[in-house]
């Protein structure tokens, strides 16, 4: 698999500098981290999920989570495993199609080693299981079932932690529930291939709903959040973990209180049917809040709509000036540090304090690529668009 890899070659070649990479569900951990892009979150109950993901995968997904959790009635869950089982086999039997990354949201761990032995052989197709509410209580046990499972299989499963507990809202206990977080997915860190903000769960212990023009950003108390999550999970250092954008709502026309957010410079008279049809549908605040994902250090995003996974993807790939700073920086005869000019002669490159930013845009080329000079993410969101 890899992205854009559902546009023509030809087409690729007139808008990347380096095409994105291709990988595999048995790619290392690091990659698969960084390629999430858009985890695209499907509610297990869907008669067709077979067809859906087929489907949504010849659009450009790369990964999907199959919903056993907030997204379904509770009573729905019996049901919902039987039809997930059925699915998969359905997938299972089906040579050569094109998936993408494949995981299940459970609600408790012993779900975890029971869906694994009820898939049978079609649990090849599995990548790993997404754990709600996670703290280092409810996480132990969570991460247990899995290795456990995983054993039993003989198949890699990775573990997406969700974290949205009240504890890690509240500032009285927020150091406490991190530390123990922190403490949890280190000790199974091999297994942990991300970690997700439930931002929803955050807005609700308060009664709280972002407007379609309002970003998780714009609400002071799930900034605060996301910040020491990052600030204590998310480091450089080699201790750090991947973490994901939280999920945008919206896919509708809503009324407005403010003006739209994206401006008309990128948009050339050609795209301006494309800049109208974001806006129309709230993608503006979608695109805004995934420009501050990447700002305060997050990757890939939450997603519970296929119009959304086109923005996400398109605003990951490289734009060919930060391909061009990223290597400037971590060219060898720089490794003793230093200041230059980079190449765009429009800014600063401080070789040391720079460095772990390089990496990282290095690491999200490899998955995403780098656009060619003249390309940025107008022309990739409209290569993307279905024709």
């Amino acid at each position: 698999m890899r992205h854009f890899g559902h546009i023509a070659p030809e087409e690729r070649q007139r808008l990347f500098h380096q095409e994105p990479g291709v990988f595999t569900a048995q790619s290392p951990a690091r990659v698969l981290a960084a390629a999430l892009g858009a985890t695209l979150y499907s509610p297990a109950t869907r008669p067709q999920l077979a067809d859906d993901i087929v489907k949504q995968s010849g659009r450009g997904v790369i990964s999907m989570v199959l919903c056993l959790e907030d997204s379904i009635d509770d009573a729905e869950v019996a049901d919902a495993e039987e039809n997930l089982v059925r699915q998969f086999t359905d997938l299972a039997g089906r040579p050569g199609a094109e998936l993408p990354l494949l995981f299940v949201r459970v609600r408790a761990p012993e779900q975890i080693p029971d869906l694994v032995d009820r898939l049978g052989p079609a649990a090849r197709l599995l990548s790993g299981f997404v754990l709600p509410k996670f703290t280092e209580e409810r996480g132990v046990p969570f991460m247990e079932a899995l290795t456990s499972a995983e054993a039993a299989s003989g198949r890699r499963l990775f573990a997406m932690p969700v974290l949205e507990s009240p504890g890690l809202l509240y500032l009285e206990s927020r150091r406490e529930t991190l530390e123990g977080i922190s403490r949890t997915v280190d000790k199974y860190r091999e297994r942990v291939l991300a970690l997700r903000l439930g931002v929803t769960d955050f807005c609700s212990a308060y009664g709280l709903r972002r407007a379609p023009d309002m970003t998780a950003y714009d609400v002071q108390i799930v900034a605060s959040v996301i910040a020491d999550v990052v600030n204590v999970l998310g480091r450089s250092d080699g201790t750090g973990f991947t973490v994901t954008g939280p999920v945008w709502e919206y896919f509708r026309v809503q009324e407005r209180m403010f003006k739209p957010q994206l401006r008309r410079s990128p948009f050339t008279p050609e795209a301006e049917d494309l800049r109208a049809a974001l806006i129309e549908h709230d993608m503006d605040g979608l695109l805004r809040e995934i420009a501050l994902d990447r700002a305060n250090g997050l990757m890939g995003k939450t997603c519970i709509h296929p119009s959304h996974v086109l923005p996400v993807h398109a605003l990951s790939v490289v734009s060919h000036e930060e391909f061009s700073d990223a290597q400037d920086i971590l060219r060898p005869e720089r490794c003793g540090g230093g200041v230059l000019r980079s190449a765009y002669t429009n800014k600063m490159n401080e070789v040391k304090p720079h460095r772990a930013w390089a990496e990282r845009t290095l690491q999200r080329a490899e998955v995403f690529g780098v656009a060619n000079e003249d390309i940025g993410f107008v022309e990739l969101l409209a290569a993307g668009l279905p024709a």
